[in-house]
């Protein structure tokens, strides 16, 4: 539990804090497919899936493994997917105060898979967006981008 719970001892902010670095770039920057775990606060039981972030830098960029990583803080925590996207969302606004920030997290939760409704194929997504990510354009840029494969 100790290790499944550890995010309550890290401090994201402090994460991308220490990866910071002035930059002149004013484009879109995604990480897509960011492999999540975490833990169902209703019934203990695992949720797990994939996190796509994007953020527009505004003077400042972020080491690219430090969105990972905060994750990685937010999902080793007792979570709900739906808060989980937003303490990622949030956390990414706050500390770098980019132009827009999108999170989307698609996950399989097994408190639906082997208890309750008991279906095994469902997949719950959340988003969030800030910013330029609220403009119709810059989100469905994002989205297509995070659902085609380039190579």
């Amino acid at each position: 539990m100790q290790f499944l719970t550890q995010g309550y001892d890290q401090n994201p902010e402090e994460i991308l804090k220490s990866a910071m670095f002035k930059e002149d770039y004013k484009d879109m920057v995604i990480v897509k497919d960011i492999e999540l775990y975490s833990l169902c606060e209703h019934h203990l039981l695992p949720f797990f899936g994939k996190a796509h972030i994007a953020y527009i830098p505004n003077g400042q960029i972020v080491g690219l493994s430090k969105l990972p990583r905060i994750v990685d803080v937010f999902a080793r925590r007792l979570q709900v997917q739906e808060r989980l996207t937003h303490q990622i969302l949030d956390c990414i606004n706050d500390t770098l105060k980019p132009q827009g920030v999108a999170v989307v997290i698609e996950a399989s939760h097994m408190c639906m898979m082997m208890r309750g409704v008991q279906k095994q194929n469902s997949v719950t997504t959340t988003s969030g967006f800030r910013g330029q990510f609220e403009k119709i354009e810059t989100r469905n840029e994002f989205l297509k981008l995070i659902s085609t494969k380039l190579s």
